[in-house]
């Protein structure tokens, strides 16, 4: 079955990871995604995180531009930038997320492509936004997660504030231009216009917080980071006795007594410490977890994970990327698909989560080549291949690979 955006091109300029995993999300979605590189190094991330126990395949690359394809373009030559505009003109979409002012310094900014194509949606994958006095400033996923102040709140309250372990400002900042190239598409469907978006790391990352800041706005207070997962018994996590952590995250009154019977402390219910809802999870909270803290510790965290959900309660084991592989919620899911290699055995990746009934989302295949498609991208807009010679004797695009022309 077609992918849901089936016939959709999309020309993505875009290098490292916010905006690049933008596009890998909507080429599983089946749009044609044309990844344009630089013509002799092409996307420095290439080389980051390869694996050599599957041949090679950058870790990296492969997650954030699988199903593309790549043709190489020095946009600094005015026959490349020509180039640019034949490709603009039969394309739905352009995203960057270069440091604002680098497309205009090349000549192909929004003016200058709209010229080529009215109706194309412009994207800007940005450190900062479109507007203020640092908008032309570059940013990386740590500065992100700094200024947008969600380091503010991780780590241990008396240690340095940390970042998290995976590049959540880069790949929120992705989710969140796909979701604006998706509603600019949808208004380009019922009116016919195109127009320019801007998706940023900082107004990403404080989207990802919208509750947690709005709850600074109306009060004047700022939250503090906890000593641990939370500061209340039930929304927080516990060590069994086999090494391995669960957690447990409820918001309501209820399960209180089912939790006294499970651990074996049924005179806890009758206890004046814990004798209302208020009482455990604020007045004596600490008190609580530290009983808590004994009892999870005397059996496997399986056990009481099996247990508690039995009896309604909401918990879950703390995983590592090892055990998120075998978990069978997420093999029933696809979250893990298996992509096919030509040279080699298939590779496990991480697929797009969203599900449908009638466009199914897929990954189309590993990460291109550098370069790979520039012959075939070009045959499609019309060159001739004594014209790609040409382009490539001037160097305006990528040294030729070595296959058979047709």
């Amino acid at each position: 079955m077609s992918g849901a955006l089936e016939g959709v091109r999309i020309l993505d300029m875009t290098i490292w990871q916010q905006g690049t995993s933008a596009s890998a999300m909507l080429a599983d979605l089946g749009a044609d995604v044309i990844k344009i590189e630089e013509a002799e190094r092409g996307d420095p991330g290439r080389g980051l995180h390869v694996i050599e126990r599957v041949g090679g395949l950058s870790a990296y690359f492969q997650a954030l531009n699988r199903g593309k394809r790549s043709i190489a373009l020095d946009l600094k030559q005015p026959t490349a930038r020509s180039v640019f505009f034949r490709l603009a003109e039969g394309a739905d979409v352009f995203l960057t997320n270069y440091r604002p002012g680098v497309t205009e310094r090349l000549g192909i900014g929004y003016k200058e492509t709209a010229k080529a194509n009215p109706a194309i949606i412009y994207v800007r994958a940005s450190g900062y936004g479109r507007d203020g006095p640092e908008a032309m400033q570059g940013s990386f996923d740590i500065l992100g997660q700094a200024r947008g102040g969600l380091m503010a709140i991780t780590g241990d309250p008396d240690r340095t504030p940390k970042n998290t372990g995976a590049p959540i400002a880069d790949q929120v900042g992705g989710m969140m231009a796909a979701f604006g190239i998706l509603a600019a598409l949808l208004h380009r469907e019922r009116t016919g216009e195109g127009q320019e978006v801007d998706v940023s790391l900082l107004g990403s990352v404080m989207a990802l917080q919208s509750f947690n800041i709005t709850s600074h706005l109306f009060s004047g207070e700022l939250p503090q980071r906890f000593p641990r997962a939370g500061r209340t018994p039930f929304w927080n996590v516990y060590k069994g006795s086999d090494g391995k952590y669960f957690a447990i995250g409820m918001l309501l009154n209820r399960g209180w007594p089912d939790v006294c019977d499970i651990i074996g402390r049924p005179e806890l219910e009758e206890d004046e410490r814990f004798a209302s809802y208020r009482l455990r999870v604020l007045d004596h909270a600490p008190e609580l977890i530290e009983i808590l803290d004994g009892e999870f510790a005397k059996r496997p965290a399986a056990e009481w994970v099996e247990q508690l959900s039995e009896r309604g309660m909401f918990c879950a084991h703390v995983q590592d990327y090892a055990a998120i592989a075998k978990d069978p919620q997420v093999l029933a899911n696809g979250y893990i698909v298996e992509v096919p290699r030509p040279d080699g055995d298939p590779v496990r990746m991480v697929a797009t989560p969203v599900q449908f009934s009638k466009t199914p989302t897929a990954i189309r295949g590993l990460a291109p080549e550098h370069g790979q498609h520039t012959e075939e991208v070009l045959l499609e807009a019309g060159y001739s291949w004594d014209e790609i010679e040409a382009l490539r004797a001037g160097g305006a695009i990528g040294t030729k690979r070595e296959e058979p022309s047709p």
